[in-house]
């Protein structure tokens, strides 16, 4: 399994960039989750439906199930919200994990940058940003692909993609996972 992360300012467009790289890795063969860092409270639930009502009434998890999925909500109730590590292990395996936020996690990452943002780009002072996918002309040495080229930006997310067990071996030395490491 191998893990890659898209970091960005909000409204950089990481999320419709993700949407559209996963149709186009699954038209490879390849099999993509991905974990997204809510940075507010969030809901997954509908209040009211049964599922609510159990996590509402103070169940520490709450396990939905149907022919067609299932989904398992756990509730911190005051608890350290867990690291990008233990959400990790808590993934089935597949060919590719793609990680939205989590910018400070020590992981190789592709940044995702519109020239409108009135922000710098994140790659000069972040050196786990091992490419740019941009709609701006910028001068680096970092591997750039545009915003509408799937194809490339997909190719990008796979070459600098890492093995989870080099995130977990990373995470425990406490160093950064970034582009000048093999």
């Amino acid at each position: 399994m191998k893990v890659i992360g898209i970091a960005g300012w909000s409204g950089a467009g990481k999320t419709t960039l993700i949407s559209r790289v996963i149709p186009y890795l699954r038209q490879q063969g390849l099999r993509v989750s991905v974990i997204k860092h809510a940075h507010h409270e969030f809901d997954v639930d509908v209040p009211g439906k049964d599922s609510w009502v159990h996590r509402q009434s103070g169940a520490e998890e709450v396990l939905v199930s149907s022919a067609n999925r299932w989904a398992l909500m756990h509730e911190l109730r005051g608890a350290a919200e867990p690291s990008l590590v233990q959400l990790l292990r808590k993934m089935s395996p597949v060919d590719l994990v793609i990680i939205e936020g989590f910018k400070s996690e020590p992981i190789r990452k592709v940044e995702v940058y519109r020239k409108a943002s009135d922000k710098p780009p994140l790659f000069p002072n972040d050196p786990t940003i091992a490419g740019l996918v941009t709609d701006a002309v910028i001068e680096t040495t970092l591997p750039m692909a545009d915003l509408d080229d799937i194809p490339a930006v997909a190719a990008m997310m796979l070459t600098y993609a890492i093995r989870v067990e080099d995130v977990l071996a990373a995470h425990v030395g406490e160093r950064p996972y970034g582009r000048d490491q093999a």
